[in-house]
């Protein structure tokens, strides 16, 4: 088989390498093509006399072809790995229904689900606010510059965004900011790129997003921990002190009976235990889900 023609173009060398990268973590694409078009537009400033297709076959006899550098960034990826590493020694465990205690992705998401109601709340605020105030600045000649700071602000809001779901929820994200826009750009072409970029509004739709979807995290976190280490330690201090006054079911005569005897608060206890496992498992699942939205919309490929 022939080689494949080399790209004489920025733009044909990037398209190579998202294709030689297919398959790998949408994060990790995008850090790629982020470093690698960030190297070859500075090559290129660098050496404004001389044609693109030289200088990228100049580039490529030096760092390699788009897929020696794929090579090389999945190299890199499998030996610094995320917040959440896998043990090459052993083979990966299948976690059961108890073990989800011992699975470090449910507490990051848990401690996710806490703080989304505060995330969720700000994005919502900003992205509302900056949209509003873009709108009715539009017709003064301060409106241009605030509305490139909204857009740029956007663009590291996601990037901060992006951390903290890596961090807690193991999806791995976009380590480093795009490609900033070039020097002598015009201030239109900078509105026009930030308008017509995909993700400015991705990212604005997810910062909408996120604040019913911080609510329902929220809501689901405190009350799941909270009923079943309740129903669990008031049981058990019922056992312990034989008081089980504050134990009460009126509307279920048979029930509030068996919950005044020892074996009735040893199976509401169980029961409290139970709960708490179905809530880990809740918390990890919707860690899961919400890292494949963030993916979705917060990293440009």
């Amino acid at each position: 088989m022939s080689p494949s023609p080399r790209p004489e173009t920025v733009r044909a060398y990037l398209d190579e390498l998202r294709r030689a990268l297919k398959g790998a973590p949408p994060g990790l694409i995008a850090d790629a093509l982020a470093d690698t078009e960030d190297h070859l537009n500075n090559e290129i400033a660098h050496q404004p006399d001389i044609a693109e297709s030289q200088i990228l076959a100049s580039v490529i006899d030096v760092y390699g072809t788009p897929q020696e550098i794929a090579e090389e960034y999945r190299d890199m990826e499998a030996t610094i790995g995320g917040p959440f590493p896998k043990s090459d020694s052993a083979p990966e465990r299948r976690y059961g229904f108890f073990n989800v205690i011992s699975d470090p992705r449910t507490y990051g998401a848990l401690l996710y689900m806490l703080l989304s109601l505060i995330t969720g709340i700000f994005y919502f605020t900003w992205t509302v606010t900056g949209i509003a105030l873009s709108l009715g600045l539009a017709i003064l000649i301060i409106g241009i510059p605030f509305a490139l700071l909204f857009i740029g602000s956007i663009r590291v809001l996601s990037h901060v965004e992006g951390r903290i779901v890596e961090g807690l929820l193991g999806v791995r994200m976009p380590r480093r900011l795009p490609p900033a826009t070039a020097a002598d750009e015009t201030i239109w072409a900078r509105i026009k790129d930030g308008l017509s970029d995909s993700r400015t509004w991705s990212s604005m739709f997810y910062f909408l997003l996120k604040l019913p979807l911080g609510i329902a995290y929220f809501v689901i976190a405190i009350t799941g921990l909270s009923v079943s280490l309740g129903i669990t330690a008031g049981s058990i201090y019922a056992l312990i002190t034989n008081d089980a006054g504050h134990i009460r079911v009126d509307d279920v005569p048979w029930l509030d009976h068996l919950l005044h005897t020892a074996p009735g608060l040893i199976l509401f206890a169980l029961f409290g235990v139970l709960l708490f496992f179905v809530v880990l498992h809740i918390a990890r699942g919707i860690g899961w889900l919400h890292g494949r939205i963030a993916e979705v919309l917060l990293v440009r490929l």
